[in-house]
């Protein structure tokens, strides 16, 4: 019975370690991405992120390079603001403060060359 069990936990342990998780994201978030997608490769690549706070989910895209606003939008893909980038780096100061720990999970990346 101990083998069993023992055989079990580590089934479950192995499975655990699927690092394919795929992140469902809204069909504006989507076609932003498949934009992205068609565009020229970012320097810096461009990476879509979906965070967690308060209660509620947002999107934050990254921008192309310098100086420019790296913005995080809704579900409904509405610009909230921009959390950072632009000539300072600090944003555009229109962010919500926050009053948890934002739970930030990649959504997507571009991996092209």
């Amino acid at each position: 019975m101990k083998k069993i069990i023992l055989i079990a936990f580590i089934g479950i342990v192995i499975s655990c370690k699927n690092t394919n998780v795929t992140v469902i994201s809204p069909n504006c978030i989507e076609t932003k991405i498949q934009k992205l997608k068609n565009e020229p490769v970012q320097n810096p690549p461009a990476k879509v992120w979906k965070w967690k706070v308060d209660g509620q989910t947002y999107y934050y895209i990254t921008s192309n390079c310098c100086d420019q606003y790296n913005y995080l939008f809704t579900s409904n893909c509405e610009i909230v603001c921009a959390p950072d980038g632009g000539i300072t780096g600090k944003g555009d100061g229109k962010c919500p403060v926050f009053t948890n720990k934002i739970i930030k999970t990649l959504v997507w990346e571009d991996k092209r060359k």
